[in-house]
């Protein structure tokens, strides 16, 4: 998931999508419909909106390696936002995207009343700390300066990361959706809340920053390397995944895509791509 765009290219973008991507035609197959009831029209591109990287980037692996086999037209628009991307789904803009996990979807969806559903997961970007002060976890002390994400699902589960790893202690029970004003003992840390897309830029003022997957890789960090410590991959409730708006999940193309995106093929490019900064994590989304 990420963020910050050149504001004018998105409002370009965003009337283009509105202009071309209206209404589908029919379909050889009627039993095929829309959420708005109208007809998928399967010879028509699927359009997934993604963040680039690695959401675009897995995207484009099955548009020139895998999709043509399965019949699929695929087209992806790249996003660096966490709301557009939703919103245009939502708007018909797009038939789907590719750049969240549940609990920032669920958060989402309640703040906006929109009707976007989990298809399939897809991957895990480890949320990890990094610094370019201090070596490791234990040199990080009283007095110095740790910045998060300040939206409230990153933000939650950038304390969590450092709750567990005991450089926080956040009150019981107060899950991911855990605030500063939940922590109960600082241990002498003090906080910057930023923007999740601005965090890396922080990294020179601040002792430590919890980064999001995919703006370290952006930022040039590998996760798998650089952290000092990463969010555990098993029981991980932060997969990202397809998803589109609720009534499309029957949509033809997406259930091809859904199914490439779940194939071996997608596994092998992500394991030798990333090398563990971003690990495959198939399955179907928790309700």
């Amino acid at each position: 998931m990420r963020k910050n765009i050149k504001v004018t290219a998105l409002t370009a973008a965003s009337a283009a999508l509105a202009l071309g991507l209206t209404a589908c035609g029919s379909s050889s197959d009627p039993s095929s419909t829309k959420a708005d009831g109208g007809k998928v029209d399967e010879s028509k591109p699927l359009v997934i909106a993604a963040s680039p990287s690695p959401h675009a980037d897995i995207l484009n692996f099955v548009k020139d390696k895998l999709a043509a086999k399965e019949g699929l037209k695929l087209e992806v628009k790249e996003f660096t936002d966490y709301v557009l991307p939703n919103t245009a789904t939502e708007q018909g803009q797009v038939d789907g995207n590719y750049f969240q996990h549940k609990p920032y979807l669920d958060d989402f969806n309640k703040k906006n009343g929109t009707h976007i559903v989990p298809v399939v997961n897809v991957h895990l970007e480890p949320l990890g700390l990094y610094s370019k002060k201090v070596k490791a976890l234990t040199d990080i002390k009283a007095g110095q300066t740790v910045a998060v994400p300040n939206d409230t699902t990153n933000e939650g589960r950038a304390l969590q990361l450092l709750a567990a790893n005991n450089l926080i202690t956040l009150k019981e029970g107060v899950g991911t959706a855990a605030k500063l004003s939940d922590i109960t003992d600082k241990k002498g840390l003090e906080f910057k809340e930023l923007e999740a897309a601005t965090v890396p830029r922080a990294l020179n003022d601040v002792d430590a920053a919890v980064i999001n997957g995919n703006y370290a890789l952006e930022a040039k960090l590998s996760p798998a390397k650089d952290a000092l410590v990463l969010e555990k991959a098993e029981g991980n409730p932060y997969a990202n995944f397809l998803a589109v708006k609720a009534g499309n999940e029957k949509d033809p193309r997406i259930e091809k895509l859904a199914k490439l995106l779940g194939s071996d093929e997608v596994k092998k490019f992500i394991e030798d791509k990333y090398q563990g900064s971003v690990v495959p994590a198939f399955g179907t989304p928790k309700a």
